[in-house]
């Protein structure tokens, strides 16, 4: 018998959108994708009632998950491993008491991955000031599960649009603008483009990676006059890919590479940074895009916006659920690609 994936959803900033979104979502998919949320399975419950009082949600706790496995509740029931907040939530106003509880949803989502009782996560978008003022630094979600699965380099890819999707790599993550094209080095820009090639292969079945890549200044350096990184690093680092079997071409002038004649040959742009590359996929898709965290031993998705605080004070009811759909969606997809996935762990079927 096939079983359905089974993907993890960490609900993200409580006081957030990131509860509704979720429940949404892991409701509407819950004939083909076995979704096991995970936050304060009280707060959830209530925040199930006001979308929808036939929704079902049944708690279990994660030492019942330790000892006994994570148990199938079928299509009707969604599964919540309960990480219970320290205070109440108020909808659209931040709590930096429930800042633990919010971190300890990753840890347990990455538990969960790491055991082979999900096939994948998904996160919820949190809010980064309220783990910070809880007096855990925290730079986000990307670098926080790196550090976590021991990880010492992952990239940061955004996908989205009509088919084939527009995919977006970043070479460099959340710096400042500043500090970018130090972070810009041989090692690290060649080890980025070994974790995209290899992942466009074995988790999304590219037999073979078409990369295109950007330079880092305006023209790519117009010969030198605009900057040195392309012909100093950038250059010799494609170089080297290509001596390694990999297909990828530039340093392209990012105001000219984000054009059909160019897209409609490749399965990635790599960008030099966040504000280059984001931009043009999120006018593209946003609403429906998907960040995915390539390099981990895990798949993780997530959703390409942020916790929406406003909305989430208006009341359910107001927030679009489209990129959890999606991102959820390609988690599974490319579990099943994915043929080196560890096992499932333990099912236990649970009565109806």
């Amino acid at each position: 018998m096939n079983l359905r994936p089974r993907i993890a959803i960490t609900c993200g900033e409580p006081a957030g959108i990131g509860p509704e979104i979720s429940i949404r979502a892991a409701w509407q998919l819950r004939s083909s994708v076995d979704c096991v949320l995970i936050g304060d399975a009280a707060f959830l419950a209530m925040t199930a009632a006001a979308i929808d009082a036939s929704i079902r949600l049944v708690a279990v706790s994660l030492q019942a998950v330790r000892n006994d496995g994570l148990p199938t509740f079928g299509t009707e029931r969604i599964a919540v491993i309960d990480c219970p907040l320290a205070v109440p939530v108020i909808p659209g106003q931040l709590n930096s008491q429930n800042g633990r509880s919010v971190l300890q949803t990753l840890d347990v989502a990455v538990e969960c991955a790491q055991q082979g009782w999900v096939d994948a996560i998904v996160t919820a978008p949190l809010q980064k000031s309220t783990i910070n003022d809880a007096g855990v630094p925290f730079t986000g979600h990307t670098e926080y599960l790196a550090e976590k699965t021991g990880t010492p380099q992952v990239v940061m890819m955004l996908a989205g649009g009509d088919a084939p999707p527009l995919r977006v790599a970043l070479a460099t993550t959340h710096l400042a603008l500043k500090d970018v094209a130090a972070a810009i080095t041989f090692d690290s820009l060649l080890r980025t483009l070994q974790i995209v090639h290899n992942d466009l292969r074995v988790k999304f079945g590219v037999a073979h990676p078409r990369i295109l890549v950007a330079g880092l200044n305006p023209h790519a350096g117009e010969g030198g006059y605009l900057g040195r990184e392309e012909i100093d690093v950038i250059t010799p680092v494609l170089q080297a890919a290509r001596a390694a079997g990999m297909d990828v071409s530039g340093p392209y002038p990012a105001d000219t590479l984000f054009q059909p004649k160019y897209l409609e040959q490749a399965d990635c742009v790599v960008a030099m940074y966040h504000d280059q590359g984001l931009p043009v996929l999120k006018y593209a898709s946003f609403g429906q895009g998907v960040n995915i965290t390539l390099g981990l031993p895990i798949i993780r998705t997530s959703v390409d916006h942020g916790t929406a605080l406003d909305l989430a004070a208006a009341g359910v009811g107001h927030a679009d659920h489209g990129s959890m759909v999606t991102a959820i969606n390609i988690a599974a997809q490319m579990a099943a690609t994915q043929s080196t996935r560890p096992g499932r762990g333990r099912r236990t079927p649970a009565p109806d």
